[in-house]
């Protein structure tokens, strides 16, 4: 039943519905999990489950219908909207989704996610990754707690003792950097080169003029510590929709392409980014692509079928995609920089 539960957490983390949601079936899950035989024995016998904090009516439902040798409601329909979207993705979409070995953008509870590092990797190791890198804000996003030095620097050794224990598995140290207004990144050098994997992305000012904006992102990815462009245009396009910001992507694309800098497919459905058109000119040039979910849940890290999907559709070889290969050959090209 814990499974269950965490199960249900995770789906709707991936529908990306209310955190409290997830947050009260995961947080049932584990209370479960910490109860000793005799205590579990005693709460099964007086059928008293919402006794225990942080079990609520509907979470009781779930716990007596496994008991019951039942699948519970929530659950199959849960289950039965995944098989219905992941139906609907392509078989280029999903042959190449097969073939992706690790994500390289996702968020702990560190900056603006809702998870610890131990249970994104837990969650990245179920769903087959070979990797994850861990990828919190950098500090000007002070909205998403975003890393000071110090902090990113405890997060390292954090990560370090974690991949003694999750082998083969492998965190990788990362950071999602704010690029600033002139093109420099918002954390300390010397840092950013000791990382595995650095994404740069725009957070702000978003509506700077075209030329502008092209210079500060052509200046980003053509200096000497970045693996990866994320999200390039900001755009949103479910909730609170945002347009996407105005540069010459020819220009910006050929950049990355020269410099090895990995064009990201960012797989939010929220974000979507960058849209097809701009994926096709990015192709077109050359680029080597990342297809990333941008996770702040565990349930997050599943929806990188939809980024597969999108890329796909452009016909880019697999190997043009640096999340299929081994992480040896991964941090071989990080290591460039």
């Amino acid at each position: 039943m814990v499974s269950a539960l965490h199960r249900i957490a995770f789906l709707l983390e991936r529908e990306q519905a209310s955190s409290y949601r997830s947050a009260a079936y995961r947080g049932a899950g584990d209370v479960l999990r910490s109860l000793d035989a005799q205590a579990f024995g005693e709460h099964e016998r007086d059928t008293s489950w919402q006794g225990l904090p942080g079990v609520g009516a509907r979470t009781a439902e779930v716990i007596v219908a496994v008991l019951r040798g039942d699948v519970p409601a929530v659950l199959r329909d849960l289950e039965s909207s995944l098989a219905d979207r992941l139906a609907g993705a392509t078989p280029a979409g999903r042959e190449l989704r097969a073939e992706v070995r690790g994500d390289l953008h996702a968020h702990t509870e560190a900056s603006d996610g809702s998870a610890s590092l131990q249970d994104m990797a837990l969650a990245a190791i179920e769903i087959g990754h070979d990797y994850q890198a861990v990828t919190d804000h950098s500090p000007r996003l002070t909205v998403a707690n975003g890393l000071s030095a110090e902090r990113l620097r405890r997060q390292v050794e954090r990560i370090a003792t974690l991949n003694t224990v999750l082998g083969p598995f492998r965190l990788l140290t990362g950071i999602e950097v704010d690029i600033l207004d002139d093109g420099s990144l918002d954390q300390e050098a010397d840092l950013l080169a000791r990382l595995d994997v650095v994404v740069a992305s725009v957070h702000s000012k978003l509506r700077m003029d075209r030329a502008p904006m092209t210079r500060r992102m052509v200046a980003a990815v053509t200096g000497p510590s970045v693996d990866v462009l994320g999200h390039c245009t900001g755009r949103r396009v479910r909730g609170r929709e945002r347009p996407p910001s105005d540069f010459d992507a020819q220009a910006v694309f050929a950049a990355c392409a020269e410099h090895g800098v990995a064009v990201e497919v960012n797989s939010r459905p929220d974000r979507k980014d960058p849209p097809d058109e701009l994926i096709a000119v990015a192709a077109d040039l050359g680029c080597l692509f990342t297809v990333d979910s941008d996770a702040h849940a565990p349930g997050q890290l599943d929806w990188l079928v939809d980024g597969c999907d999108r890329l796909a559709a452009h016909e880019v070889d697999a190997d043009r995609v640096v999340n299929t290969w081994s992480v040896e050959r991964l941090l071989e090209w990080t290591g460039r920089r």
